[in-house]
Formats: C-alpha cells, sequence, structure tokens
C-alpha cells in the first residue's frame, strides 16, 4: 500500500496534470443536450445499468476533461467517441453543468463487503475526498456503481484505461481489494 505521503503526491500529481479552459456553462442548455445520454446514464445522469458511470453529482470539471477525451480519441470507448464527436466545447462544459447540478445517486452495493472496503478506503479518500465525492478534476466514487467502478479499477491495473496516479495505485490492489472498494463507495 502507499504511504500518506505518496498518496498526496499522487493526488497533487493528478489534480495538476489535466487542464480544463473555464468557459461559461449554461446547465439548461446541458439538459437539452443531456437526452442524447439518457439512454445509457438514465435520466438525470443516474443509470439503471452497473455497466455504465452515474453522472449525477460528478464533478464538472473531471466530467468536461472526460467528454474532450472520448471526443480526442485518447479515452477510447467507440460508442462514446460517437457521441461526442459533434460537441463543441461550449456543449461539453454545459452538459457538464448539467449533470454536476443533479442530486446524487447511490447505487448501494454488498453491506459485508463495504464494510471491508470502508478499512482499506483511506488510500483513495486523499484525493477523492472524505466522503467520495471528489473536487475539480478528481471524480466522484460516492454513489457509482460497484461493477462499474470495479471494471474501471481493472482496467487502470491492467493499463487499458490511463490516468495520472491510477495505474499505480490500482497495480497495488488485490482481485478483492477492488470488490470491496468498490462495494463500500458504491454504498455512500
Amino acid at each position: 500500500m502507499f504511504s500518506l505521503k505518496h498518496s498526496v503526491s499522487a493526488c497533487l500529481v493528478l489534480a495538476t496534470s489535466y487542464s480544463v479552459p473555464a468557459l461559461a456553462a449554461d446547465a439548461a442548455a446541458g439538459a437539452e443536450k443531456a437526452a442524447i445520454c439518457a439512454g445509457c446514464h438514465g435520466p438525470n445522469g443516474k443509470s439503471s445499468n452497473p455497466q455504465w458511470p452515474n453522472l449525477a453529482a460528478q464533478q464538472p470539471d473531471y466530467l468536461a476533461v472526460q467528454l474532450k477525451a472520448f471526443k480526442s480519441g485518447t479515452r477510447k470507448n467507440p460508442m462514446m467517441q460517437s457521441l461526442t464527436a459533434n460537441l463543441s466545447d461550449q456543449d461539453i462544459e454545459n452538459l457538464a453543468a448539467h449533470f454536476a447540478a443533479q442530486p446524487a445517486a447511490k447505487a448501494g452495493g454488498d453491506t459485508a463487503l463495504a464494510k471491508t472496503g470502508e478499512e482499506k478506503a483511506g488510500i483513495c479518500l486523499h484525493c477523492h475526498g472524505a466522503q467520495g465525492q471528489g473536487s475539480a478534476q478528481i471524480p466522484r466514487l460516492a454513489g457509482q456503481h460497484p461493477g462499474y467502478l470495479e471494471a474501471q479499477l481493472k482496467h487502470f491495473k491492467e493499463g487499458s484505461r490511463q490516468g495520472g496516479p491510477m495505474q499505480g495505485m490500482a497495480s497495488r490492489l488485490s482481485d478483492d481489494d477492488i470488490k470491496a472498494l468498490s462495494a463500500y463507495f458504491g454504498s455512500l
């Protein structure tokens, strides 16, 4: 496991490794565009399918960075690349503002596994916040589907998803740790 010093250093690297130009976001305009997102991410960003993330209450800067990464192809997902191809930077900022303004989702998770995950969560909370709420370009984990979180941690661990210090963090987690942490954050 990482020490507190390594965790804080990793968070600082992650926080300074992305930059998003500030545009005045219009959440109402984002709500109009969000219809294309509802099929997978659910009404108001609350997905009923654990394969797709909840977008409700997600950090707007994080959403904007991820949408731009899908659009540029630096984050791979054929469906998302297709859906973001014709979005302007303003559209992206508006969508991010819309989803960030939605009430948080709560996905739930295996209670016993969540208790184990809570004991291991310190490594995540240094960057993702005391309640898993995220900040700026660090994503909200609280209320996310455990299955989605588990898949993303495995992608980071195997290197098929890139993202600042997350490869290093995930590489130190066992499959059991990943399941427990995912259940914990889903339960918040």
